[in-house]
């Protein structure tokens, strides 16, 4: 399911497709995360309670001499969903008190003992027959439906009524509706329809489950969900204990396909230039955009396309400038804004990246030095610019003027946090770390940013403060927080509610990591690859970063 939540994306949001990341926590595009375990998400349990009906008995009229019995009863109808059975069918019609004229081939009622009738032919000679008494036959009516029996699936429950109850043949009553299903159900169909019942929500806990792994072990990589279903990992550092510089170029420079059916991991292209703390950004195409990062001896400006098609990287236009830990989101139009960022310190100078040419061009710069931030395409095709560094301000860029301008501030001030879009339109900004006297601060707070007023509001904490974590926005339209980094990388995760503005506790990673990916994949599950992870975790040489995966469901 989809809207790109934005984790500590120097990439920008990726374009994406129960049970709802875009970016990898160094700026790179994330998808959701995934993980093999399954994870029950929430159900609506619905219940519908059902209405009765009946039809009118038939009854023959106080005198029907000219039909033997009087007129047959209407046939009774079939019961509502789940109904009781039906009543007796109609009863005979008076005798005549007064025999009609012998017309020869017609017939009368003729006298019979009480619960009897009976009939007289008349002849060809013009005298009645003798007459033939019988009990009556009466038809029971149509039988009633069963009762409606619940069923609760893991998402969206439903329930049916009982069958409808046939129709009687002759003289029977109608069958009452049938009643509702214990628990919840969809609207009963038949005669009567079941008034709506009450809407209960429960938030079930979800579960990580192992998959496949990746042939190297990395961080600060990109994993980009291609057209096909397919995720592309790319890049990344293979060494925390270089980190910065020393590691191969050659597994810098390696890229891979998740399969969610297999649940496997396959090399494919190497990118011309190795890279880590870059993005990759999906663009109109079915193209990926790798732009800037570090290899083992400078930071880069140089960018490249992955075609799915072909399964190659090839080099396009540079950028105006070197840069690493950026964000790069693709605007309404097709471009890709590149903002902020870092070389010898962060910058605030933006470039616009034209699929059409191949080419870098200059865009309006923002108001403030920037890396380590996030970048939020909104509903109205503006791009929301929050935090990065100690600052709490935020602004937006306008594409169409090709300006950045202030817009309000974060409640807290706050960098390697997350930005996430929800489906009501405001964003969603959660943890990160802070500067307060000088001092570097876990933050477990969130606020939501309101474009219709511009203004950031907070709402429930976190469980467990966190930076450099994973946010994605899930199918049922909650955010799945995992991992991140607190005094060790943490296995932990959490749900947000829209709804309710608080947080949950879900179930948590096989192993702890942060500077991970997450990739919503399109049978909803998030695909959870790579990062820094602890040393009892990790079969890394370093000790520390991670080649696993997993999948939440």
């Amino acid at each position: 399911m989809g809207i790109v939540p934005e984790g500590r994306q120097p990439g920008g949001v990726a374009v994406q497709p129960w049970k709802c990341l875009r970016r990898s926590s160094h700026g790179a595009t994330m998808g959701a995360m995934v993980a093999r375990p399954r994870f029950v998400l929430s159900g609506l349990l619905v219940a519908f309670l059902g209405g009765c009906s009946s039809g009118n008995q038939a009854t023959s009229p106080p005198d029907a001499s000219t039909v033997a019995g009087g007129i047959v009863g209407s046939a009774g109808t079939g019961g509502g969903p789940g109904g009781i059975g039906g009543g007796s069918g109609g009863t005979g019609g008076q005798l005549s008190t007064t025999p009609p004229l012998c017309i020869p081939g017609a017939s009368v009622a003729c006298a019979c003992v009480t619960g009897q009738t009976g009939a007289q032919t008349c002849t060809s000679a013009g005298t009645f027959a003798a007459c033939v008494c019988a009990a009556p036959t009466v038809d029971a009516g149509g039988a009633g439906g069963s009762d409606g029996s619940a069923t609760s699936p893991l998402d969206a429950p439903t329930a049916t009524g009982g069958t409808a109850g046939t129709t009687g043949t002759a003289g029977g009553v109608t069958s009452s509706a049938g009643t509702t299903g214990t628990t919840g159900g969809a609207t009963s169909s038949g005669t009567t329809t079941g008034t709506a019942g009450t809407t209960r929500t429960t938030v079930l806990q979800g579960v990580f489950v192992v998959t496949g792994s990746m042939s190297t072990a990395k961080f600060s990589h990109t994993a980009t969900l291609l057209s096909s279903g397919k995720v592309l990992i790319a890049g990344g550092e293979t060494s925390v204990l270089t980190y910065d510089r020393g590691y191969s170029d050659s597994d810098l420079a390696r890229a891979e396909l998740y399969d969610p059916v297999a649940g496997t991991f396959t090399a494919t292209d190497s990118m011309t230039t190795a890279r880590a703390g870059h993005t990759a950004t999906l663009l109109g195409s079915g193209q990926v955009l790798v732009v800037g990062g570090e290899s083992s001896t400078a930071v880069l400006a140089s960018a490249e396309r992955y075609d799915p098609a072909a399964g190659t990287f090839t080099a396009t236009g540079s950028m105006t400038a070197v840069r690493r830990f950026h964000t790069a989101t693709l605007l309404s139009n097709g471009k890709v804004l590149i903002a902020g960022g870092a070389n010898s310190g962060a910058l605030a100078s933006a470039e616009l990246y034209d699929p059409a040419t191949g080419t870098f061009a200059t865009t309006g710069a923002m108001t403030v030095d920037r890396s380590d931030h996030t970048a939020t395409l909104l509903s109205n095709g503006k791009v929301l610019i929050a935090g990065g560094g100690a600052a709490g301000t935020a602004e937006l860029y306008d594409p169409v003027a090709g300006t950045f301008t202030a817009t309000g501030s974060m409640t807290t001030a706050r960098a390697g946090h997350t930005a996430t879009l929800l489906g009501s339109g405001q964003v969603l900004v959660v943890g990160g770390n802070g500067v307060s006297g000088g001092t570097l601060t876990l933050l477990a707070s969130a606020e939501l940013y309101d474009p219709t007023v511009g203004t950031f509001a907070a709402t429930g904490s976190l469980t467990v403060a966190r930076y450099n974590h994973t946010a994605t926005l899930l199918t049922n339209g909650m955010a799945l927080i995992a991992g991140g980094l607190d005094v060790v990388a943490l296995a932990s995760a959490e749900l947000y509610d829209p709804s309710a503005g608080t947080f949950t506790a879900t179930g948590s990673m096989v192993a702890g990591r942060d500077s991970h990916t997450a990739t919503l994949l399109g049978n909803g599950e998030v695909l959870i690859a790579g990062g820094n992870g602890n040393a009892a975790s990790s079969t890394s040489s370093s000790g520390y970063v991670l080649a696993s995966a997993e999948l939440y469901e």
